[in-house]
């Protein structure tokens, strides 16, 4: 699809580092999906950027961790605001790379900035504990403190929202980021990172880079200046990522892939359950973290169930009609 958008600017195709926009003499050409052809050619960050956006991120965590939490709400909702502000644009760019249809991209985008609305009012509730000690003379107290720089690791099917629901947390904890979001989809978490330039957060809380895995995956699992880990993908992938981190002792947040029964009674309304069965099967083509992987029928409803989902099927398919 032809992209025809409101604010030229937030199709973004730089390495995100430092509050700079950098060119590298590589480049990646993203695809849309729907015709392949190109849609833009963006900076493949190597190694050297990678170690430069980690440089970047460390040097900026103390000034980050030292404003209040109220203030880094307060920009936390900036971005919020003009993520919803700009939904149409960053649908359009959603759609281009990623093929979803744009009332699914248009969903995304608000989906995605919810997490960073959410967690700017829960930065602000981040409360220790007082606990009772052991004898009168001793008072045991817990404070929560940001663990430090968070690499993040995104998948291509929910390129916005997957990012979102890692960095909005780790700021509003008072981390720092280093996100390397999927080479097919970058371009969404580019024009993200554009937005949050514009709130005004910090030079460096933020860093994107873009590239082969291979090369960037490992400044990440091995640089101890990465402290956390967090990663969206496939579980073969998520183990090699965590036996890496080991070597360093980061903590590491995986969401795997995932294992999807859809299992039917024999008292189930079958209407409202086929409309299920499709929404989850075929929602975004089938590339959903809870997309449905094998349908488990009561036996005493199975032809039924068979007769009817084959010609909800086919008439869905016949009218361009969207379950």
């Amino acid at each position: 699809m032809s992209l025809n958008l409101s604010d030229p600017q937030l199709l973004q195709t730089g390495a995100y580092i430092n509050g700079e926009w950098l060119s590298g003499e590589q480049q990646l050409t993203v695809i849309d999906p729907s015709d392949a052809s190109p849609v833009a050619s963006v900076t493949k960050a190597d190694a050297k950027l990678t170690k430069q956006a980690i440089t970047a991120a460390e040097q900026a965590l103390s000034p980050w961790q030292q404003l209040s939490a109220k203030q880094r709400s307060q920009l936390l909702r900036k971005w919020f605001d003009l993520v919803m502000q700009h939904q149409e644009d960053l649908a359009q760019i959603l759609t281009a790379e990623q093929g979803k249809i744009l009332a699914e991209a248009r969903g995304e985008i608000a989906y995605g900035a919810s997490y960073i609305e959410w967690f700017a009012e829960e930065g602000k509730r981040i409360y220790g504990d007082t606990i009772p000690g052991p004898s009168p003379d001793k008072r045991i107290v817990c404070i929560k403190q940001a663990v430090g720089v968070v690499a993040c690791i995104t998948p291509w099917n929910f390129p916005s929202a997957m990012l979102t629901r890692k960095i909005a947390p780790a700021l509003a904890a008072g981390c720092t980021v280093v996100c390397k979001p999927a080479s097919e989809t970058p371009l969404s978490a580019l024009a993200l990172a554009e937005l949050a330039h514009r709130a005004g957060i910090p030079k460096g809380v933020i860093n994107v880079v873009v590239g082969s895995s291979s090369e960037i995956g490992p400044c990440l699992t091995d640089d101890p200046r990465i402290r956390k880990l967090t990663f969206t993908g496939s579980t073969e992938v998520g183990k090699k990522l965590v036996a890496a981190c080991a070597k360093t002792l980061k903590k590491t947040s995986m969401e795997l892939g995932g294992n999807a029964p859809f299992i039917i009674f024999p008292d189930a309304d079958l209407d409202k359950v086929i409309d299920g069965v499709i929404a989850s099967k075929y929602r975004n083509s089938g590339q959903t973290c809870v997309c449905t992987n094998r349908i488990l029928v009561h036996k005493d409803i199975q032809q039924n169930f068979v007769e009817q989902l084959v010609a909800k099927v086919k008439t869905a398919v016949g009218s361009g009609k969207r379950h």
